[in-house]
């Protein structure tokens, strides 16, 4: 899997520039290695990222959660567990659904998915239909429901034992990272949606599941998912301040892999058109990074068809190099070129986090490893801005986007609270 996304980033610097632009994992496995495994057209390579951005931001919270605890910053809650009791029939029946599911869907996608694909068909429309084997998902569901209720009587007592254990909000980083990715996604859609009124109307027009996880605003999800943390550990005592600063670095770190995710898939987070000759001090620099045309884009959408990107002052057109390979349903580049941002952002993000990784033990104080997150990221977002395609808005007579308000919005609360933390909080407490 490292080796996968390795060469998936790395590419970018070799000589064949076709190697750019997967939008689904499917494409990456065929360019790559000549690998044809048609169920993993149902893996987007923009999700696929998104999902180690929260494996990466979860990682590095329970690192930090784990170093506080030691530090005694945290109060342990006190939780009782019965061990040795009789089968949990509630545990039971769930992991059987999933075997019947896995099987039903995913392991019939698996053996079948090349035949299933063959003819471009659509994964997702696959997913959600009632297609599969059901054979095999019996057999799962028996094989998966029988396993927990085994476990479950192998480790059952003559009498079971009540115990006490503590909870440190260590323990809970499945679940913060579980109400972050809930809330963060809904919060992303949300202010896409909010950004792109046109959009609104084509959601209910022509629902999935693409066009559900397409079009996510980062500040949207940042917020929102902010929100449903803080919220969650609210309700099981978790101290606020610690918390976030144990968040601090790894919410800049998953946002540098995501945009990893919207430069492979192409998926319209790129910059404005630059017909700019590269200048002679940056002649060290690849001419992708200067200028790309992002092609095999997974915006184009081959259905309706139209352009789901916004384009500013490019064009799209069908790409006719030879020397590029013209994936079904895709098949299309930018012309003029773009700047390719987030490269650039993921560059600036991987650089904030080295610093606050650093200051992690520093900056002693609550709260002001997130009030410095909050400043960084605005001035990173601030400045990319004026490079990006993004729609603008008047406001109080000045054009902005709304990322850029947002990011000036951050910049400006976090500079206030770190000046608020200085003075009222001079040493952490435990909570």
């Amino acid at each position: 899997m490292l080796d996968l996304i390795g060469q998936l980033w790395f590419s970018f610097g070799g000589l064949n520039h076709s190697r750019f632009m997967y939008p689904t994992i499917y494409h990456a496995l065929l360019d790559l290695f000549g690998i044809e495994w048609g169920w993993t057209r149902l893996l987007n390579s923009f999700g696929f990222f998104v999902a180690l951005a929260f494996l990466a931001a979860s990682y590095t919270l329970g690192l930090e959660l784990k170093r506080k605890a030691r530090q005694g910053l945290f109060i342990p809650t006190k939780r009782v567990v019965i061990k040795g009791g009789k089968p949990d029939w509630t545990e039971v029946f769930t992991s059987a659904f999933m075997g019947f599911l896995i099987g039903w869907k995913f392991i019939y996608l698996a053996i079948y998915g090349s035949e299933l694909f063959a003819s471009g068909s659509n994964p997702q429309r696959f997913l959600f239909s009632w297609d599969g084997s059901w054979l095999i998902g019996f057999g799962m569901m028996l094989v998966m429901g029988g396993w927990r209720y085994w476990e479950f009587k192998k480790e059952q007592l003559p009498e079971p034992l009540r115990e006490e254990i503590d909870v440190y909000p260590h323990h809970l980083t499945g679940n913060f990272t579980f109400a972050a990715a809930v809330f963060g996604i809904l919060g992303a859609k949300l202010f896409h949606l909010l950004e792109n009124p046109r959009e609104f109307v084509e959601f209910f027009q022509h629902p999935s599941f693409n066009s559900f996880i397409s079009g996510l605003t980062v500040y949207g999800g940042l917020i929102l998912g902010s929100i449903g943390v803080l919220l969650y550990a609210r309700t099981k005592g978790v101290n606020g301040w610690h918390l976030s600063d144990a968040a601090a670095p790894g919410l800049i770190l998953a946002y540098g892999i995501g945009r990893i995710g919207c430069q492979v898939s192409g998926d319209g987070d790129w910059g404005i058109a630059n017909t700019a000759p590269k200048p002679g001090w940056l002649s060290w620099l690849p001419d992708w990074l200067w200028a790309y045309d992002y092609p095999n884009n997974v915006n184009y959408d081959a259905n309706y068809p139209q352009y789901l990107g916004e384009l500013n002052d490019t064009n799209v057109l069908p790409i006719t190099d030879p020397n590029v390979p013209c994936f079904d349903g895709y098949c299309t580049h930018l012309d003029p070129m773009v700047f390719p941002t987030p490269v650039y952002e993921t560059l600036m993000a991987t650089g904030i986090f080295l610093f606050l990784w650093m200051m992690r033990k520093r900056l002693a104080i609550p709260g002001l490893m997130f009030a410095s997150y909050l400043m960084l990221n605005g001035v990173e977002r601030f400045f990319i801005e004026k490079i990006r395609v993004n729609n603008k808005f008047d406001l109080l007579g000045i054009q902005a986007t709304q990322a850029e308000v947002i990011a000036v919005l951050f910049f400006l609360v976090g500079a206030a609270l770190f000046v608020y933390r200085k003075r009222t909080a001079t040493s952490p407490s435990p909570h």
